[in-house]
């Protein structure tokens, strides 16, 4: 089971970090990514990292505002995601999605990864 933490609410300009962890067993080899959805919007992708290397990617609208991290050597089993300067239009759940033995592939596409968790409400708004 693939559980996401860390959401919540913030005023615009603030951060949060989002934490994916596997309940259960380890994450994978493969790709770890973090989708968000808004109400009324598809999914969209944010960011990758590849397990096996650690090499990281992101839409290119996340403009260095966000970092997905993850060491799967010292902590295998989570992957966060930095978020900062957040503005009402990142409100939206976010979601953990992991896909073993994937590869992080631009534009992030939901049908790609296999396992997702429930996701986490974030809320940005003064």
């Amino acid at each position: 089971q693939v559980v996401e933490s860390g959401g919540g609410l913030v005023e615009p300009g603030g951060s949060l970090r989002l934490s994916c962890a596997a309940s259960g067993f380890t994450l994978p080899d493969g790709a770890i990514a973090w989708f968000r959805q808004a109400p009324g919007k598809n999914r969209e992708g944010i960011a990758c990292i590849m397990r096996s290397d650690s090499s990281t990617y992101y839409e290119d609208f996340v403009k260095g505002r966000f970092t997905i991290s993850g060491d799967s050597a010292n902590a295998p089993n989570t992957v966060d995601l930095q978020m900062n300067s957040l503005q009402p239009d990142d409100t939206a759940v976010y979601y953990c999605a992991v896909e073993r033995l994937g590869l992080c592939l631009l534009p992030l596409m939901s049908t790609d990864f296999g396992s997702w968790g429930q996701g986490t409400q974030v809320t940005v708004s003064s």
